[in-house]
């Protein structure tokens, strides 16, 4: 990603650090649109997921002139994401109900068809929601933001192994809390 649509991040983070205005504008439309599905994902609020988004990158303009040319824009934006994310997280327990707090409606062509998938989206949701909050960073950088496991692991500042350990565990905790929902839509 750090190459994509031309210049590298790392020149883009030089330009940013002089006030060059498009620069930031480049930088925020290449990792905005990762940094705030993170966000989404682990609050399951669009609202406070746009303020950690927003701080997100307050702090990448706030640190451009201190930036390191070998540091992965999009690595640091995550960990400093998910960091965020956590102290939200922290600061409001009890946690939000998910199936409450998401309206996940599927366009299917009638309205029995939209409930039980709006109903298995829920109960997914639940489970990710329910997994530790390691685990559910990983499953959400991998497969959500679709992440290497190398850039996923350095953006939570951990091992390839220890994320892949990480990842095992969820995905093992997924299958067992959704093994209802795998019957019912076998039965269908």
């Amino acid at each position: 990603m750090a190459e994509s649509g031309g210049e590298s991040d790392a020149a883009l983070m030089r330009r940013v650090a002089a006030g060059d205005g498009a620069a930031t504008r480049l930088v925020v439309a290449r990792h905005l649109p990762q940094v705030l599905a993170l966000a989404r994902r682990m609050l399951n609020d669009a609202a406070e997921a746009e303020d950690v988004a927003q701080d997100a990158m307050l702090r990448l303009w706030q640190t451009a002139a201190r930036w390191r040319e070998d540091a992965p824009v999009g690595a640091w934006l995550y960990r400093v994401a998910h960091n965020l994310v956590i102290d939200r997280i922290r600061r409001r327990r009890p946690t939000v109900d998910v199936e409450t707090a998401i309206d996940l409606a599927d366009p299917a062509p009638t309205p029995a068809e939209r409930l039980a998938e709006s109903e298995r989206r829920g109960a997914v949701e639940k489970a990710i929601a329910a997994l530790p909050e390691r685990q559910r960073t990983a499953i959400t950088l991998v497969h959500t933001l679709e992440m290497g496991n190398i850039e996923a692991a350095a953006a939570m500042e951990i091992s390839v192994e220890a994320l892949e350990s990480l990842l095992s565990r969820g995905r093992r905790a997924l299958r067992a809390a959704l093994a209802d929902l795998k019957d019912e839509v076998a039965g269908e």
